[in-house]
């Protein structure tokens, strides 16, 4: 199965709409998991043309009153806080914001995993800090698919991941848009 991973689209305070090339690079994947930062819910609406999606629910997707570039997401059912979705024989939690453990030294992976997720996951899925990478912490997989409007807080191309799981084997690439 092939999963395509982006994150911190910020549509429509960073473009208008999401880059064409996302579609492009996205475009044949069977499930697509937003890790929150959307902003409006037509940005989960427009990647569903590509394949089923779940989002995450990120710290800019609650209404701004002062910002009309971020309205708020409607309540939504793709979209919780936090979620562990089971694909194949993996279990992958979507969240916005993931610490690594050596950033939170005083709670365990097993804490945080319990925290986020209920209890151990496989993969996680996360985003927030727009920087595109994928590390791998006490048997976890943990993706960031970076930004494609924003990476590193910068208006410019920047990235998406593809999570490709064959059985209980998750493989994780960050492809740099162009």
């Amino acid at each position: 199965m092939r999963i395509g991973l982006i994150s911190d689209t910020h549509i429509p305070e960073a473009a208008p709409a999401i880059p064409r090339q996302v579609f492009d690079t996205l475009r044949g994947v069977d499930l697509i998991l937003h890790a929150g930062d959307t902003h409006i819910i037509d940005v989960l609406d427009w990647l569903e043309a590509i394949a089923p999606v779940f989002g995450a629910r990120g710290n800019g997707d609650v209404p701004h009153l002062s910002n009309k570039n971020r309205p708020g997401l409607p309540d939504d059912p793709r979209v919780k806080h936090a979620r562990v979705i089971d694909i194949e024989q993996l279990k992958v939690g979507l969240i916005h914001g993931f610490p690594l453990p050596e950033e939170v030294p005083w709670r365990t992976m097993d804490e945080l995993l319990d925290m986020y997720f209920g209890g151990p996951v496989d993969v996680v899925v996360c985003g927030d800090t727009h920087e595109a990478r994928i590390d791998y912490r006490f048997g976890v997989l943990i993706v960031n698919p970076g930004s494609p409007t924003l990476p590193n807080q910068v208006s410019k191309l920047g990235h998406v991941g593809l999570l490709d799981i064959d059985g209980a084997s998750p493989r994780a690439n960050i492809i740099q848009l162009k």
